[in-house]
């Protein structure tokens, strides 16, 4: 009898200890950039070659094992790219943690459109701590034909410009640095919620250059 009170009471300790982290996640961009389809490689690892645009906004969810001891319960927010649901943006942001600016690597005027959507996001939330949402920009279908073979690494100084935490190199359809960039977005958000521990912050406290020089593998692309 003794040693079934004890599995009992080791269990629920164990059960006690476990920690679960919600974060509602942004996935923003202009139309066709291919958010649903980044979100869709992330939580079901599929890719549809046609897909219907989003209107208004979409929802999907993930649950990872962060560690031995947290759950991490991510909701993707995607909000439709066209103008008209830009104007209804402070609604659809409101609670989030962090986000996805994406934008299609072969198709230029995309980015700057990132840009406007990272300063929207800027003006209308913000962590309860006061800190703007960390944001992470994806340079999308780099599997493509029309993108550029160039290095990339002039995007450093467009994220340090516009106030992005890091940026990677993706392509949903290959699924290139999905997985990558949503675990570094995660790390960031669980240091602005103090999720971390201290040495577990100062490992994962890393420079905008180790965002892209440590997450994308380039190569794959080429």
């Amino acid at each position: 009898m003794s040693g079934e009170g004890s599995w009992i009471l080791n269990w629920s300790t164990s059960s006690a200890s476990w920690k679960e982290k919600l974060f509602k996640v942004l996935v923003i961009g202009d139309l066709g950039v291919g958010k649903s389809s980044v979100i869709l490689q992330y939580v079901k690892k599929c890719f549809m070659e046609k897909y219907k645009a989003s209107i208004g906004v979409d929802f999907a969810l993930k649950t990872i094992e962060w560690d031995p001891q947290t759950l991490v319960r991510l909701q993707f927010w995607d909000i439709a790219g066209q103008e008209r649901f830009r104007k209804m943006s402070r609604v659809y942001y409101k609670g989030a943690m962090g986000a996805l600016v994406v934008f299609d690597i072969t198709n230029s005027s995309t980015l700057e459109a990132a840009s406007e959507w990272k300063e929207d996001l800027d003006s209308k939330v913000c962590l309860h701590s006061g800190h703007l949402l960390p944001a992470v920009l994806l340079a999308n279908k780099c599997d493509g034909e029309g993108r550029d073979r160039g290095d990339p690494s002039w995007l450093d100084g467009f994220c340090e410009k516009n106030g992005f935490s890091g940026w990677f190199e993706t392509s949903a359809k290959d699924n290139i640095n999905i997985d990558e960039a949503v675990h570094f977005l995660v790390q960031q958000m669980m240091l602005l919620d103090g999720g971390l521990s201290g040495e577990e912050e100062q490992r994962d406290r890393i420079p905008m250059r180790r965002a892209s020089e440590d997450g994308p593998r380039r190569e794959v692309c080429c």
